[in-house]
């Protein structure tokens, strides 16, 4: 049932990137999995991992058979008790994709690159969004990771994205990206460093852009700062508004489970009340990502009015100096 209600989302070239099955709407919490380009993702979410290794061979079983074309299953053990493993391990086959393709957009993608996949499936649509409103814009992608959010800018003719992550390594993978959409790749246009200096930096130096990015992990400490969407959002969109041109946007996404979506919303309206950002639109995660159910209690806290946990939200900004 679950694949049948995702036929339309097969492409013929098997090339795209969608969510195939959410073990935790559609009835097994221990099981996700994703589909990138010929290569199944496997994710398993059991407690020791091997509470759910029936599970997981029986899904790459199922998932040969009705797909035959796949030449890839990847396994990846949340809870697993090396890094190697939670990354991912090869089950079936021995080429993984490195690129897949959404709405004419190429994304480099290191399958074993992290925990994840290196591209988030939750925010295609906000890809989407990027790509259609920001031809000649100037725009800043914090804590771009592998840069997709920015990658899908560029798609879309944005004139300048500067994309900026503690990583370097991650960042190469956008490079990639670039490369293969056939992009300039211009160095100064990925910069690694911390976000807190990386910011204040800019604000120094009087920068600004038509959009500014953020979408930061749930929780991160370094040195310089400490980003917790859980208890404190605010902090991280306060420290960016300065760069935001009078007339843009502001792009923001909050992935913590535990974070309501009325909570999140009421805090987007405390730091519009003074007129200065505007709510312009949220952002839907795509429905192949949710699941077949769509009963808000399935999730840890009701996401409404956002449709998921992955909340986004799109801010108009105003600026008293009109700059």
């Amino acid at each position: 049932m679950a694949l049948a209600a995702r036929a339309d989302s097969f492409d013929p070239r098997h090339e795209s990137a969608f969510r195939l099955f959410n073990g935790f709407t559609e009835g097994c919490p221990v099981l996700c999995a994703d589909l990138y380009g010929q290569t199944l993702v496997l994710h398993n979410y059991a407690d020791p991992p091997e509470m759910a290794t029936a599970a997981v061979e029986e899904a790459a079983a199922f998932y040969e058979e009705k797909l035959p074309w796949l030449r890839a299953v990847l396994v990846k053990a949340r809870h697993a008790a090396t890094d190697d493993e939670k990354k991912g391990v090869l089950l079936r086959g021995d080429t993984l994709d490195r690129f897949v393709c959404e709405n004419g957009v190429w994304y480099a993608v290191d399958l074993q690159i992290n925990q994840d996949a290196g591209l988030y499936l939750d925010t295609r649509h906000l890809r989407e969004w990027l790509k259609a409103n920001l031809a000649g814009k100037t725009v800043l992608n914090t804590f771009a990771y592998t840069g997709s959010l920015g990658v899908a800018a560029r798609a879309g003719g944005a004139a300048r994205v500067l994309q900026v992550d503690l990583n370097r390594t991650f960042l190469n993978v956008g490079k990639d990206s670039y490369v293969r959409n056939g992009f300039p790749v211009p160095r100064m246009d990925f910069l690694a460093g911390d976000f807190w200096p990386q910011i204040s930096r800019l604000k120094r130096e009087g920068a600004r852009f038509d959009c500014v990015i953020v979408d930061p992990p749930i929780f991160s400490q370094t040195r310089r700062g400490t980003v917790d969407l859980g208890e404190d959002s605010r902090r991280v969109l306060n420290k960016v508004r300065p760069l935001i041109a009078d007339g843009g946007t502001l792009v923001t996404i909050n992935n913590a489970l535990f974070v309501s979506g009325e909570k999140y919303e009421a805090m987007l309206n405390e730091i519009c009340a003074d007129g200065y950002l505007t709510i312009e639109a949220l952002i839907p995660v795509p429905q192949d990502f949710i699941g077949g159910q769509t009963d808000m209690t399935t999730f840890p806290t009701n996401p409404a009015p956002f449709n998921h946990p992955t909340k986004i939200a799109v801010l108009r900004v105003r600026r008293k100096d009109a700059a």
